[in-house]
C-alpha cells in the first residue's frame, strides 16, 4: 500500500453535566491515508489484495493508537474507512475485515464481541462518525458511543482513509442499566 499519511486525534473528556469524571474518558482515532489501487477503474470482482494489506497496516496503526492510550487501556473499539469519490465504498469495507479486526483486538489485548464499523463515501475534508462498543461484550450500554473524526485534506478522489478508533472506559455518568463492564468474565462475554 502506498501511505500518504497517518493522522493520529485524541479527545479527553474531564467532565459531563457539571460532574467531574474520577478517570477521564480518553478516545484515540488514528487515520491512515492509502492511495486506492482500484479508483477510477471499472469494477473490479477481487478485492482480496486490500484485504491482505489491511493486515499490515492495521498492526501499524493499532500500534499508534495504543501509544496515545497511555496510561490507560482499551476498553472499547471500533473501525471505519472512508473512499474517495473516484472509488467504491466496498474498496473501504475490503480494508476493515476480520483481518484488520483481528490486529485491532490484539492492540487491545484481545477482545471477545464484534467490532462495530461504518464505511461511505465522500469528498475530501469530511466527517465520519466511528462508532464504538465494549471489546468483550456487545450489550455494555455504557460503552455505546462514537466518536467524530474530521479528516482535514483526505480522502482524494484516489484515496482511502482506514480508521482504528479506542476508548479506554464508557461513557460518563453512565445511569442507563444494563450488564455492566465490571460483571463480564470470560471470552464469551457473558455474565
Amino acid at each position: 500500500m502506498q501511505m500518504r499519511k497517518i493522522i493520529t486525534a485524541i479527545e479527553e473528556t474531564y467532565s459531563e453535566a457539571g460532574r467531574a469524571a474520577k478517570t477521564p474518558l480518553r478516545k484515540v482515532a488514528v487515520i491512515a491515508i492509502i492511495k486506492n489501487p482500484f479508483a477510477g477503474e471499472a469494477y473490479q470482482q477481487d478485492l482480496s489484495s486490500l484485504t491482505e494489506a489491511s493486515e499490515a497496516l492495521g498492526k501499524q496503526i493499532t500500534g499508534l493508537a495504543s501509544k496515545a492510550m497511555k496510561p490507560y487501556t482499551m476498553q472499547s473499539y471500533g473501525k471505519a474507512s472512508v473512499v474517495g469519490t473516484a472509488g467504491e465504498q466496498q474498496h473501504g469495507a475490503a480494508m476493515v475485515t476480520t483481518i484488520y479486526g483481528n490486529m485491532m483486538r490484539e492492540a487491545a489485548g484481545g477482545g471477545a464481541a464484534w467490532i462495530p464499523s461504518t464505511s461511505k463515501r465522500m469528498e475530501t475534508g469530511g466527517i465520519i462518525d466511528v462508532p464504538l462498543a465494549h471489546k468483550d461484550a456487545l450489550y455494555v450500554r455504557s460503552h455505546y458511543d462514537t466518536m467524530t473524526v474530521m479528516i482535514p485534506d483526505a480522502p482524494l478522489p484516489d484515496e482511502i482513509a482506514v480508521i482504528c478508533c479506542y476508548a479506554n472506559r464508557g461513557q460518563l455518568n453512565a445511569r442507563v442499566g444494563g450488564l455492566e463492564a465490571q460483571e463480564i468474565k470470560g471470552e464469551d462475554g457473558l455474565i
